[in-house]
């Protein structure tokens, strides 16, 4: 429920409300039950009220009395809901009502930094015109969040949260304690006995109850790991805080209130960089004195663009453009931070002149003021007939048309190598790569298309599937018998297997495996012992655009993917066959890590054997159970396992426990799969085995119970069984559904009566 947000001056206003249906309002106390909001209503005699919006303590100093806040605590205002689904990819965020501006969202991998955006830049990205009260998008899986507001004083709540690692939505709201703009009406609900106030639209009504009525007792709210309050909190790429004045001299202020700030010591907050204020690097611009040198100089440099204003026309564009440089160098060094960083130096710039203007009729620029940009190769990607500062906000390493540019200049680069014939297998995986590492934008849809003339035209640049297909044949064909693994060619295999290649950018489709996937696949793994020790300096290269995981992890998981993928949860039989092929020849060469035989065992559960067995799950699951988890000191294994795990691995996150509770889960699952089928009955000593390993690493859960006594049941153990299944029922808690607490005391009985 969205709060209202008042305004603490209407306490010294006359308020003007009205109460509709008012039979059965009784004098006395009412207290809002609007989380956060913490109001009081007083309804007095001679129909007079009163509205309590504050309370604290208070010192009186001389002749003024000093009105305390609370120092030792930090309110946590932000409301977290979750919903959970183990296949979700991603993570959905509901922000509920994001009007305020001053929202920041952050997200964390394990110890990496925390990269935030401002909500209103991700409103403006997948909600442009605002037709939505509420801001819908999405973020990758990570492990922490952080949710910041930053007040007018300089302060921000800044507040962490460990994620569920099954997290697929999460719902945010946030309480305001200071409350505005006051035109309300009333109304009783006798039934309830709410007394509900509201604006016009009738809209998120603060409610109140007689403080004498019991409430009823509140759902726990979600804490925080951490909740700070910071002055002057900030971020590389983080807009500088000018406070109300919005100038310097805010600056300077909100600099020294550092020193005064009683509720938490800036600089011993764990955060990557310095939360104090910041001048930024002096970065400066080399603005070149003829195009063709300003192109050579963005040649020099991948994924940088040039920007060519032309307003010959205007006697003051000299000023205009030496103006906006300035601006782009301020803020780029404060994206910068303290040093020069080639990650925001994404732009540069060039001012059209009298010589350039055969080029500008040759390109079709016959409308002045316009700006357009150029790659490195001289190639226009985008024009504007526009002045160059109402264009000013979009030249940002942060916004969205500069990922709007790479998608552009990829497309050109891919359909350019596909129509020159003498393009070298070299050039190909250059284009092919460089479409694979691309971002995918939040309006793709939309990326080329505008009705207003003065926005961007960005080119367009269509492709036929079936060609683009082919020509990846040919490339992964010719380069089977390559004696030394190309690094490029390896980072784009990986990116379009796992459905986040060429083929996702260019045609935004979701396919699933093929042929020529699973040839590129045994590249892969050809190879895997030489991509293993040349990745970290692959990766070193470039750190902002390469980032290559383990292979054999990188198969793995685009398997895994490819499984979710399928219309039916399920491939065919040919392809069953491909991955069952691809698991075993990674088992064989001895590199299955942990995560290999994870995804191998779910991708074998979710099928079964032609008798309708599990035949050859329970097989692979039995080798693996005896080599790697039978003996003893179970507990000493598994650690011992989980301190090798990959830092790719989710459980590397995830921690102990969950690790533990997966091999706890997977015997019991394996033990359960040889009761439900008689097909099965071959293991069932295999199955008493695992089930009794469930129980060692989880004791007393009454779902492993269950399993364990039905197998001893059909084991011929009947006492044994009928022993475990009292336990089973013992230890029913309020986490099991009714309906298997039935099952499992139904179970009790016809083992007791003989009839099981």
């Amino acid at each position: 429920m969205r709060n209202f947000i008042w305004s603490v001056s209407l306490l010294f206003a006359g308020i003007s409300i009205s109460f509709a249906q008012t039979n059965g309002i009784e004098k006395g106390t009412y207290l809002s039950t609007n989380k956060g909001g913490k109001i009081k209503l007083n309804l007095l005699d001679n129909n007079k009220y009163e509205l309590v919006f504050y309370s604290g303590g208070y010192e009186i100093k001389g002749d003024s009395l000093v009105f305390l806040k609370n120092q030792n605590t930090v309110n946590n205002r932000f409301d977290l809901s979750f919903a959970k689904d183990k296949k979700a990819k991603k993570i959905k965020i509901k922000f509920l009502n994001p009007s305020y501006y001053s929202f920041y969202i952050g997200t964390q991998k394990g110890t990496e930094t925390v990269q935030y955006q401002r909500l209103s830049d991700i409103k403006a990205k997948v909600d442009p015109d605002y037709i939505k009260t509420d801001l819908d998008f999405e973020i990758d899986k990570v492990d922490f969040l952080y949710l910041v507001y930053e007040e007018y004083g300089g302060k921000s709540d800044v507040n962490k949260y460990a994620l569920p690692k099954d997290a697929s939505e999460i719902t945010i709201n946030y309480d305001f304690a200071v409350l505005n703009d006051l035109n309300l009406a009333g109304s009783f609900d006798k039934n309830t006995k709410e007394l509900k106030i509201s604006d016009q639209t009738g809209k998120d009504p603060l409610v109140f109850v007689n403080e004498k009525t019991p409430l009823p007792e509140k759902t726990p709210s979600i804490i925080p790991l951490e909740t700070q309050n910071i002055t002057n909190w900030t971020y590389p790429g983080k807009d500088p805080y000018y406070g109300d004045s919005y100038g310097a001299a805010a600056v300077d202020s909100a600099v020294v209130a550092v020193d005064s700030v009683a509720v938490v010591d800036a600089a011993a907050v764990d955060y990557p960089y310095s939360t104090s204020a910041y001048s930024g690097y002096a970065f400066k611009l080399k603005i070149e004195n003829s195009l063709d040198k300003a192109i050579k100089a963005t040649k020099e440099t991948p994924k940088k663009f040039l920007v060519i204003y032309a307003d010959n026309k205007n006697n003051t564009a000299k000023e205009t453009f030496d103006a906006f440089v300035k601006d782009q160098e301020t803020q780029t060094g404060y994206n910068m931070y303290d040093k020069y960083d080639p990650l925001y130096d994404v732009y540069n710039y060039y001012l059209a002149g009298n010589d350039d203007k055969k080029w500008l009729k040759n390109n079709k620029i016959t409308n002045e003021p316009s700006i357009v940009i150029l790659n490195g190769k001289g190639d226009v990607l985008a024009i504007a007939k526009s002045d160059l500062t109402s264009k000013q906000y979009q030249f940002s390493y942060y916004g969205d048309f500069y990922r709007k540019l790479l998608r552009a200049d990829a497309f050109l680069s891919v359909d350019k190598t596909l129509k020159n014939k003498k393009a070298s297998d070299a050039d190909l995986i250059q284009a092919f790569n460089k479409a694979a590492l691309l971002e995918i934008s939040y309006d793709y849809d939309s990326a080329y298309t505008s009705e207003d003339p003065t926005e961007f035209v960005i080119s367009k640049t269509t492709f036929d599937n079936k060609e683009v297909a082919q020509t990846w044949k040919k490339l992964i064909e010719a380069h089977q018998k390559d004696k030394n693994a190309n690094m490029f060619l390896v980072e784009t295999i990986v990116k379009e297997i796992k459905n986040q290649g060429f083929t996702k950018q260019l045609f935004n489709e979701d396919r699933i495996l093929n042929d020529t996937d699973f040839l590129a696949i045994d590249y892969l793994l050809k190879h895997s012992d030489e991509i293993e020790s040349k990745r970290t300096t692959f990766n070193g290269t470039d750190s902002s655009i390469h980032n290559l995981e383990n292979v054999i992890s990188e198969i793995s998981n685009a398997l895994q993917q490819n499984l979710y993928a399928s219309q039916d949860g399920l491939t065919g039989e040919m392809n069953k066959e491909k991955i069952n092929s691809v698991y075993k020849k990674i088992i064989a060469s001895g590199k299955g890590n942990f995560d290999v035989y994870r995804n191998y065992f779910y991708y074998l559960s979710q099928i079964e054997d032609q008798d309708g067995s599990k035949t050859t799950y329970l097989k692979e699951f039995s080798t693996y159970f005896d080599n790697t988890l039978a003996g003893p000191s179970p507990i000493e294994k598994l650690d011992a396992i989980f301190g090798g795990l990959d830092s790719s691995s989710s459980y590397s996150y995830d921690g102990w426990n969950s690790f533990k509770l997966y091999h706890s889960d997977i015997c019991n699952n394996a033990a359960w799969a040889v009761v439900l089928k008689p097909q099965n009955s071959n293991f069932i000593k295999d199955a008493i085995k695992w089930s009794e390993y469930s129980l060692v690493i989880s004791k007393n859960n009454p779902y492993y119970l269950d399993t364990l006594a039905q197998l001893y049941y059909k084991d011929g153990q009947t006492q044994k069984a009928i022993e475990t299944q009292v336990l089973a029922v013992k230890y029913i808690t309020s986490d099991v559904d009714e309906e298997t607490a039935n099952q499992m005391k139904e179970v009790l009985t016809k083992m007791s009566n003989g009839t099981y």
